[in-house]
């Protein structure tokens, strides 16, 4: 499907019986977004000529970039250190690994948490971002008992305005890590 907005969202757009048959999962959320646009679009004034909200999907894969940069550890896996995907950036689980070596700058979660956040900066300014972009970051720790350590750290990449935010202490981390942050940054809009 093409991009969707909230005009042209409607029943006739879905043969929903088809795609019920190779997804029930998929038709039941596009069956929920098709009724909550219909309603929200039945809402909205006749004298605006665009509607407040949109809905907007796509299958074109064309429309994400990879952020690749090597001064910020390779993936560790099939995965990219960063998609871009409209004016969004999300960066991949970082973890506090030099880029030269690939191993951890220390065993210290103070350590690896300063150098987590060198490697997001870095994959941040690759897709065209910076710290002060970001909107939402996930943290994951070894040990909860990290918690202020990291926190203290973390604190002084966003002065200013702090992302929404996650904290969680997980059962094990990728080769044994203390700390990993992923992240989403909002971009300017082209226009």
């Amino acid at each position: 499907m093409a991009w969707c907005s909230l005009r042209s969202l409607n029943a006739q757009s879905f043969d929903m019986l088809a795609l019920r048959k190779r997804s029930p999962l998929a038709a039941v959320g596009i069956g929920c977004a098709s009724l909550a646009c219909s309603k929200l679009f039945r809402s909205t004034s006749s004298k605006h000529s665009t509607p407040f909200a949109s809905l907007s999907t796509s299958a074109d894969a064309s429309l994400k970039e990879v952020v690749d940069t090597d001064k910020a550890p390779a993936a560790l896996g099939p995965y990219s250190q960063a998609i871009q995907a409209n004016n969004l950036l999300f960066v991949s689980g970082v973890l506090g690994l030099a880029p030269e070596t690939g191993d951890f700058v220390s065993d210290f979660v103070e350590d690896q948490t300063v150098q987590v956040m060198k490697n997001m900066g870095e994959i941040l300014k690759a897709g065209g971002a910076d710290y002060s972009s970001v909107v939402k970051t996930t943290i994951m720790l070894a040990d909860l008992g990290d918690f202020q350590k990291v926190n203290e750290i973390y604190g002084k990449y966003f002065p200013s305005c702090p992302p929404a935010r996650s904290t969680y202490q997980v059962a094990a981390l990728p080769k044994n890590a203390k700390v990993e942050i992923e992240c989403i940054a909002a971009l300017p809009k082209a226009y």
